[in-house]
């Protein structure tokens, strides 16, 4: 038998231990292949997206292969500890310390050569399946599935690269351990490891500080302290597995009530032990799942978003002018005859809107015409307004200003043209996006309209009067083609004459929809892929450390079973063991999502007044699913190879 074949057949011997690693490792080299099919895709950048699908594509490559090669160092460094009394045998029987780094390097690569292939395979079989869903999320007409050499290349040059450098550090940077030690296998710890009180402290309160920044992020305007929050959450969540942990655990054995227990008394003396050897596997799960409930949230949000788009903008078409505008009756006839040619019906409505300086608040003030703002809310279907002179009300510009407005009394003047008004209510329905309406706007009368002669005072304010036509178009979402060419003269006259305001302002609900909802496509395609290969990662590490000390639990287990332990009682023994393994990382890691998301439901709250409450909570309850399934599979092929 040559060397060759001696690899080989460790490989096949030890499929156990390397199944796990084989499964994360051919799943992480088919996304990466299916990416790159659709990065080098001749096609990808004509979609709605242009050029900002090739750069998710990208980014998405490189995320999976920063993780990949943690992934595998951390998962070839579990496979060493596993098979150390292996590799004690075989020096002990002459093999030099050269032919057993030659040997790791063999089995590595033939791992990586097998999940290579296999990933190639299994990515190519499903590539059509995924630009069909591509296709759709970009609004492509069509997306062939081709053949190009350049995807193949770049994943076999990524991964061979990577399989190669992790097979060398693993072996070359593995700490050196006497022969004894070896021999010990699972057995051998590190009995210098032990906590300190102090960064048990640390743990709690680094975390604690975390929590407490984001809570201040979300309710406040300080945005900058999220720059703290990574670093907290990461140094607290590594002392809180390093010290904070064990130090709970010692309190709880010195309370001899609670400690003496039949169950407690073997599963606190074995979580001690767990927790002080296994420390960075329950930090890198942790923050793994963290990143994979931060990615899934994220989506969640962009979902909520979506959602409720059509009630954050109830108009289809918006164009605010200048009075001088001298493109005004060109566009909006171009408008109006667009829609005519599609066969869209719509409701155009046109306001002159004067800004005034209000005397209660020294502001400036939007000021709109009575019967203007009623042919709005006619299209709408909504109540209309009746006011006499001297009364106003309050335009809202979200849900909450609805609520903070709702019974708020305002006696105030207009400066400029000396008109006193009572602002006593605020109409009880959401009428503009709040791009175009200021916080400040109000309806007035139009005997008090009439009275505005004179502009506001501050020579500073660029318009003091402008011009508004909203087009209430009730199939809103087929506008994404009109006014295209408005759109692009806007923005060149913004790009090219910097120095100068554009005399006028287009807005395309329709169009903006679209390119919301192909980017949260995008993202969902992008997130939830990477995230599913963060989730098979962190419970692999779970699985390898499982499999590492396999032999000392069945020694274990054999002999309690000796002493008269039922196969009920193994199993809530089992329970306890495995139960704190799986659920306490993944515990942390909610806490982490669910603090990180109630700062985000706060600032979403102030810019956009929406809620990702239900999203959340959806997508947590998913995962939770997930890893219940995942613990009991587990659970189930452990008690099966401690039985055996």
């Amino acid at each position: 038998m040559t060397f060759r074949q001696f690899a080989y057949r460790n490989v096949v011997r030890n499929s156990r231990i390397y199944g796990a690693f084989f499964m994360a490792s051919f799943f992480s080299v088919a996304v990466f292949f299916i990416y790159s099919m659709l990065m080098f895709h001749p096609d990808i950048e004509r979609g709605i997206l242009g050029e900002m699908s090739l750069i998710g594509m990208v980014g998405a490559e490189i995320v999976l292969v920063l993780f990949t090669l943690f992934f595998l160092y951390y998962s070839m460094s579990a496979f060493l500890e596993a098979r150390s009394h292996e590799f004690a045998i075989l020096l002990h029987l002459g093999m030099e310390k050269r032919q057993m780094n030659k040997l790791v390097f063999l089995e590595t690569m033939i791992i990586g050569t097998g999940s290579i292939i296999v990933g190639i395979v299994f990515g190519f079989s499903f590539s059509k399946f995924f630009f069909m869903i591509v296709r759709e999320i970009l609004h492509l007409e069509d997306l062939p599935l081709y053949i190009s050499w350049e995807p193949f290349l770049l994943t076999i040059g990524v991964f061979t690269s990577a399989f190669f450098v992790i097979s060398f550090i693993s072996v070359y940077f593995t700490r050196e351990r006497k022969l004894r030690d070896l021999i010990k296998g699972s057995d051998y710890l590190n009995s210098l490891t032990t906590y300190s009180k102090i960064r048990a402290f640390y743990g709690i309160a680094l975390i604690v500080t975390t929590y407490i920044l984001a809570f201040v992020v979300g309710h406040t305007s300080l945005i900058g302290l999220t720059l703290l929050i990574p670093f907290s959450a990461t140094f607290g969540t590594y002392y809180f597995f390093s010290d904070s942990v064990p130090c709970f655990l010692d309190l709880a054995r010195g309370k001899r009530k609670y400690h003496w227990q039949r169950y407690r008394l073997l599963s606190l003396a074995e979580q001690t032990h767990i927790m002080m050897d296994n420390v960075k596997m329950f930090f890198v799960v942790t923050m793994v799942s963290t990143l994979a409930f931060l990615s899934v949230g994220v989506l969640a949000t962009m979902s909520s978003y979506t959602t409720q788009y059509d009630r954050l903008n109830p108009l289809g078409l918006v164009y605010k002018g200048d009075v001088d505008n001298p493109y005004e009756r060109e566009h909006i006839n171009s408008l109006r005859l667009q829609l005519e040619e599609k066969g869209l019906s719509y409701l155009l409505s046109r306001f002159i809107v004067v800004k005034q300086t209000s005397s209660f608040t020294r502001n400036e003030v939007e000021v709109f015409r009575e019967s203007d703002m009623n042919v709005l809310l006619s299209s709408y279907s909504y109540p209309l307004l009746n006011l006499e002179a001297g009364e106003a009300v309050f335009i809202p510009y979200s849900e909450d200003s609805l609520k903070k407005l709702k019974d708020r009394v305002v006696h105030t003047v207009l400066e400029e043209n000396n008109i006193p008004l009572t602002i006593d209510s605020v109409y009880p329905k959401i009428v503009f996006p709040g791009s175009i309406v200021s916080v400040n706007s109000i309806v007035i009368s139009d005997e008090d309209f009439a009275k505005l002669i004179h502009p506001i005072s501050d020579q500073d304010i660029i318009q003091p009067s402008y011009h508004l036509f909203t087009f209430v178009i009730p199939q809103w979402m087929e506008t994404k083609d009109i006014g295209k060419d408005i759109d692009h003269l806007e923005s060149n006259l913004y790009f090219i004459k910097k120095d100068k305001f554009s005399p006028f302002y287009f807005e395309n609900a329709g169009l903006n929809y679209s390119y919301i909802l192909a980017t949260y496509s995008l993202f969902t395609l992008v997130g939830v892929l990477v995230a599913t290969v963060f989730l098979l990662a962190a419970g692999s590490f779970i699985y390898f450390k499982l499999h590492t000390s396999l032999e000392r639990e069945k020694r274990k287990f054999d002999v309690l079973k000796r002493m008269g332990l039922t196969d009920t009682e193994l199993k809530k023994l089992v329970n306890r063991h495995l139960f704190p393994q799986f659920f306490l990382p993944w515990g942390v890691a909610m806490m982490h999502s669910a603090f990180a998301f109630l700062m985000v439901q706060g600032i979403l709250r102030d810019i956009a007044n929406i809620s990702i409450v239900k999203e959340v909570f959806f997508a947590f309850g998913f995962f939770v699913l997930i890893q219940v399934v995942y613990f009991y599979l587990i659970r189930w092929r452990y008690i099966s190879h401690i039985r055996s």
